[in-house]
């Protein structure tokens, strides 16, 4: 049984295309795509030398082209912060007086116990205060 090389050629583009998958690392999927144009290649009639010739030009091509691509979105994304993170510089409304020993907030819907960033600080029930930090269960506002 003799099996042509651009048969080789996409079972090793499945081959790279496995490993693609399990550890989602794109560059086994922009080799995988380098074996489809050894592939083609084959199938066009040229010899092993111009498969492996182009297999490795558009492998280091698409890997010289994309990975700079992809780094620059990724990179780009804003991040977005979830848990006690999204409350640090949030408006709250001052509950109970706080100052730098203690105090109520209503923070995001939710009453929180506050202390005063600076320890001299006080603020009175009704005024609007910043959110500095979380520490623990207590907001830390100015």
């Amino acid at each position: 049984m003799d099996i042509d090389a651009w048969v080789w050629w996409l079972i090793g583009a499945v081959g790279l295309g496995i490993p693609l998958v399990m550890t989602a690392m794109p560059e086994f999927g922009m080799f995988s795509v380098g074996a489809i144009a050894g592939a083609v290649t084959a199938a066009l009639g040229f010899g092993v030398v111009a498969q492996v010739l182009v297999f490795v030009l558009v492998s280091v091509a698409l890997i010289a082209v994309v990975r700079p691509i992809a780094a620059r979105h990724r990179d780009g994304r804003p991040q977005h912060a979830s848990g006690v993170d999204a409350l640090k510089g949030r408006q709250a409304v001052v509950l109970e007086r706080v100052d730098g020993a203690g105090g109520r907030i209503k923070l995001a819907g939710e009453v929180w116990s506050a202390r005063a960033l600076d320890a001299d600080a006080v603020f009175e029930p009704g005024h609007k205060v910043d959110v500095a930090e979380i520490d623990g269960a207590t907001a830390v506002v100015m």
